[in-house]
């Protein structure tokens, strides 16, 4: 007789074993499911810790290093978040509507003569960095010579008018900072384009594959920008004004007056500052006029090498061309923009 044999239920390739009884159902969050915390939740814990300390909080703001860095803080923002508002609608609007087909058509052809038309349309053309550099990206992809895009990059953030409206504002008294900074900054903008045209490597600058407003709506468009930008422009416009009233609050007036008596140190002082606060173009020109213990020249180099050089430009312009074409671009303009801002201070201030 043939021995019997005992059918097993049949499982499918990927169900569960007999008997475990399958997956439990999840009582808790689904696995995909991420858990932030509430911008709500941290404003208010935020909120009862400044009411659980407010003795120590007033006592801290009571006292006149306090009372001067708050002075300084609150002028600059003052001062500057008119500026930057406008800046930022206005560079929204021409990054969104103006098609870069535009630029490429309103240049002249020879790059030699292009690269200063370029430089030229920045104090025409209102933009912060924000802007300036996904514009420029967009005229190299559409082919544009790469030396007049990087003119226009350098200088759409310095030059343009609500750059320069601020910058008088500042300076009430020294008109001639407005034209320093004009001069100074369309030449290093030039020079820095006619570099790359007789020295620059085509493998060193990647051309951007699309630009951040494609695929979108122009209203979602424009109003993302705005938000960006101003979520970007004015951190750095708050981090700006507390760096400032901290210099003009904590540090000692001897030691910024050694550096800014020693005019060479001065200037290099405050380029490097420039690079590292990082500050918005409508708004830097307040920040300048808050270092009242440095010269108009040693300002200047902060007004010039701060649009073009900084650390957030640095960020952008390895995001958008490559590492290694900011790795060469930055410090070379750097180097121009302290020499040319001396020069022109020189001359005109």
């Amino acid at each position: 007789m043939a021995p019997t044999t005992s059918s097993a239920p049949s499982t499918s390739p990927g169900s569960p074993p007999p008997g475990t009884g399958g997956p439990e159902p999840a009582s808790g969050p689904s696995a995909g499911e991420s858990r932030h915390l509430d911008p709500s939740l941290l404003l208010t814990l935020v909120l009862l810790t400044a009411v659980l300390f407010q003795g120590p909080v007033r006592g801290a703001l009571a006292a006149p290093v306090m009372q001067s860095w708050m002075t300084v803080f609150v002028a600059v923002v003052v001062q500057a978040l008119p500026f930057l508002v406008l800046g930022v609608l206005l560079s929204a609007a021409i990054a969104v509507f103006v098609p870069p087909s535009f630029f490429a058509r309103a240049l002249p052809k020879r790059p030699a003569l292009a690269v200063p038309v370029a430089g030229a349309a920045g104090a025409v053309l209102p933009g912060c960095e924000c802007a300036s550099v996904p514009v420029a990206g967009a005229l190299v992809r559409r082919g544009v010579a790469p030396a007049a895009a990087l003119a226009f990059l350098l200088s759409a953030p310095a030059i343009n008018p609500i750059v320069l409206t601020a910058t008088a504002v500042a300076f009430p008294g020294n008109p001639e900072m407005v034209v320093a900074r004009l001069v100074a900054s369309l030449l290093v903008a030039c020079a820095m384009g006619w570099l790359w045209q007789c020295l620059g490597r085509a493998d060193l600058l990647r051309p951007p594959s699309r630009s951040v407003y494609d695929g979108r709506g122009r209203g979602a468009a424009f109003w993302g920008a705005v938000r960006h930008d101003v979520m970007h422009a004015g951190g750095f416009l708050v981090i700006g004004a507390m760096a400032a009233a901290t210099l003009k609050a904590v540090v000692p007036e001897r030691w910024l007056g050694s550096v800014a008596d020693r005019p060479v140190l001065s200037v290099l002082a405050l380029a490097v500052l420039a690079v590292l606060l990082s500050i918005c173009s409508e708004a830097d020109a307040f920040v300048a006029a808050s270092l009242t213990q440095f010269s108009l020249t040693a300002r200047l180099a902060f007004l010039v090498v701060g649009p073009m050089v900084d650390l957030k430009l640095f960020a952008m312009q390895a995001g958008t061309f490559g590492r290694a074409f900011a790795l060469r671009f930055a410090p070379a303009t750097f180097v121009l923009g302290v020499t040319v801002s001396a020069l022109t201070g020189a001359v005109l201030l």
